[in-house]
């Protein structure tokens, strides 16, 4: 009978054990990499004591040769602002249009409806809700159709003169001599429970990413001429069912967070054109909120003086 040599491989067993201890080490290593990655935090630049990298999601886009060919540049830039409480609750240079304007020089014209929201509460035809007349999709609908007879009727209802005012604001323009505009409404649609979307119709009107992607074409048919930016709102906090606190970043009252209607936004935006520009991320978030939020929604002066750069900088360039 044979006998069986063991042979020596001439690999000692030490080595192995260095092999699988390097490779240990790369498997930690990059887990903890990929769960930091992860976990990332946005902060401004008031920060001195760490640095973050915050990917700012603003989409711009030219309005095409053919369409801007259609308006007489005559020499002034005019914007038209539409929104809610974003754009009303300064009436003074603290407001974000009022620090556009002197930024850019710009005639700079605002029709904001306070605590209105994006998409409708009711459906179309029912008019049985005042706030839905100054809604961002009827609103749209009536600077197309140069109908405002139920925003004429609604405001009277209100004790807010914004109302009144705005509504004359929109009847008395004349929109050949408007150049852009701006949809800037704050998270209200998230605040008050509206529908984020329906997969069944992506243009209905109760839903936020129907209303806007209505709207918006609405205006772009009518006015083709006329460049359209959509700013998302900044982040916000809302109260839950049983009174507390809950930040929109990361509470689905069952429609979504508020990064979905953000996202919402994002495709509208792509899908018809429009220029988006981000105020959600980059701006405020839980750390900072004290310091630029008034309460749980409204922003300060401060937060303004951000979002107004931010916009001449990147629609217009350094002005």
């Amino acid at each position: 009978m044979r006998k069986r040599v063991k042979r020596d491989s001439g690999i000692p067993s030490w080595a192995y054990l260095c092999l699988l201890a390097v490779i240990a080490i790369v498997v930690v290593f990059s887990a903890y990499k990929l769960i930091v990655w992860n976990m990332g935090t946005a902060r401004t630049e008031e920060d001195t004591e760490e640095e973050f990298d915050v990917e700012i999601l603003d989409q711009v886009f030219l309005l095409p040769p053919d369409r801007k060919a259609m308006h007489e540049d005559d020499g002034k830039e005019t914007i038209l602002f539409l929104g809610n409480d974003i754009l009303t609750y300064y009436s003074n240079e603290d407001g974000v249009v009022e620090k556009i304007a002197k930024k850019l020089g710009a005639d700079c014209i605002k029709a904001g409806f306070p605590e209105s929201t994006v998409a409708l509460k009711n459906a179309p035809g029912d008019t049985s809700n005042d706030l839905d007349a100054f809604s961002f999709f009827n609103v749209a609908r009536s600077v197309a159709e140069r109908d405002f007879s139920w925003m004429e009727s609604a405001s009277v209802n209100f004790e807010d003169y914004a109302y009144d005012q705005g509504t004359e604001t929109l009847k008395e323009l004349n929109m050949d001599k408007v150049d852009t505009i701006v949809i800037f409404y704050d998270a209200r649609d998230y605040i008050n429970r509206r529908i984020g979307m329906n997969p069944d119709n992506e243009d209905d009107p109760i839903t936020y990413r129907g209303a806007l992607g209505s709207g918006i074409r609405m205006l772009q048919e009518k006015y083709p001429f006329i460049r359209i930016v959509c700013m998302s709102f900044p982040m916000c906090y809302a109260y839950d069912s049983t009174g507390a606190l809950v930040c929109g970043d990361r509470y689905d009252f069952g429609n979504g967070k508020l990064t979905t209607y953000l996202q919402f936004m994002i495709d509208v935006s792509g899908a018809t054109g429009a220029s988006f520009i981000d105020n959600y991320y980059g701006t405020i978030h839980e750390d900072n909120s004290d310091e630029w939020m008034l309460d749980n929604i409204h922003v300060n002066a401060a937060c303004n003086e951000h979002m107004a750069e931010h916009f001449v900088t990147a629609i217009y360039g350094d002005k």
